[in-house]
């Protein structure tokens, strides 16, 4: 972790380079971009700086009788000071280095239950868009297998607008219900699961992923299922394979095979950082410090308890009465707790030398 002084140091180096002037436009811009990224940084660290000197200078003041108390006052009121500008110096760090202001792609898949795990996931789609429609987000399916009784062994789809991947980067799990399904004549209760996967786009300006297109297979198909006769008149559905990696995309739900193939690019390019991630992760174990619960995919981390009206996330030790209200999109009552808890964990794994 950088010290206070390096945020002030590494201001001063980048605004030297800018007053020089006489480098390529691109490099220019390159360096404005760190500078802006910096700047709130230093300015923090510089308050926290001024602060330690005013603390400094009040401390002399503690052997004259006179003013002890006084000096007492001001420094215990300089300390507080301190600790919020370092608890914000903190949070503005912890936003320039998780970057969760993205939009985001969700895969849902049914797992164990047969058909009612099905019509879970299909409820936690459901969910999912309703808290979008009430956050003024758009989303859009990207590919789907929806199945005779109204539920999804699979579906993908994109969320976009003001930072959803902050919102919903929690969401990875498995997700358990336990209700009386439709099929049940003896009324007795069952436990089904759903996997949920939430990516972050990868934006058109983002390096850290580039795909060569000698890596990729790409074929076109004609898209089955709900959409009526033109849906199978057209190759409109799209696969594409990443040779490296066997990572393969479909997208069938638009019916321009364009817009099929743009939309099966972002999923790749998300599924390809999503793999470089959990691969860095793997070699840092400090991450599993601040995550919320293990990180793994195979991880139950929440139940839905339909018989009780019950939500429970198991991560945090969170249970709550309003699972009618949370299925209809209130999902504030499960995600601002953990977002706190998140941002709680992470504050005491930054380390300010």
């Amino acid at each position: 972790m950088r010290g206070i002084e390096d945020y002030i140091n590494k201001k001063k180096e980048l605004e030297e380079k800018l007053l020089k002037g006489g480098m390529p436009e691109k490099e220019r811009r390159e360096i404005a971009q760190a500078y802006s990224r910096i700047l709130p940084l230093a300015e923090k660290a510089e308050k926290i700086l001024s602060i330690e000197k005013k603390i400094e200078d009040t401390k002399s003041l503690l052997d004259d009788p006179e003013m002890k108390e006084l000096a007492e006052e001001e420094i215990k009121n300089l300390e507080r000071e301190k600790e919020e500008l370092i608890t914000g110096l903190k949070k503005l760090i912890l936003k320039s280095t998780l970057d969760l202001d993205k939009n985001a792609i969700i895969e849902i898949r049914a797992g164990a239950g047969g058909e009612e795990a099905a019509l879970f996931a299909a409820d936690l789609f459901r969910m999912y868009t309703k808290y979008a429609e009430k956050m003024g987000w758009r989303y859009s399916v990207m590919d789907s297998h929806p199945t005779d009784m109204g539920g999804f062994k699979e579906i993908v789809f994109s969320i976009e607008g003001k930072s959803p991947y902050r919102y919903l980067h929690l969401e990875s799990g498995v997700h358990r219900v336990q209700r009386v399904p439709i099929t049940e004549s003896g009324g007795r209760i069952h436990t089904s699961t759903a996997s949920v996967v939430v990516l972050p786009e990868v934006e058109e300006s983002d390096d850290d992923i580039k795909i060569n297109p000698d890596d990729l297979k790409i074929d076109t198909f004609r898209a089955g299922g709900p959409g009526g006769q033109y849906v199978n008149m057209t190759d409109s559905a799209v696969r594409i394979t990443h040779i490296p990696t066997g990572i393969v995309v479909v997208c069938r739900e638009e019916r321009s095979q364009h817009k099929n193939r743009e939309k099966a690019m972002k999923l790749l390019k998300a599924r390809l950082l999503d793999l470089k991630e959990r691969e860095e992760r793997k070699k840092v174990d400090s991450h599993r410090k601040s995550v919320i619960g293990t990180g793994d995919r195979s991880e139950k981390i929440r139940t839905y308890n339909f018989p009780q009206n019950r939500v429970t996330d198991h991560r945090i030790g969170l249970t709550v009465y309003k699972l009618t209200e949370i299925m209809d999109g209130a999902l504030w009552e499960i995600i601002i707790p953990l977002l706190e808890e998140e941002e709680r964990r992470n504050l005491e794994s930054v380390e300010l030398l």
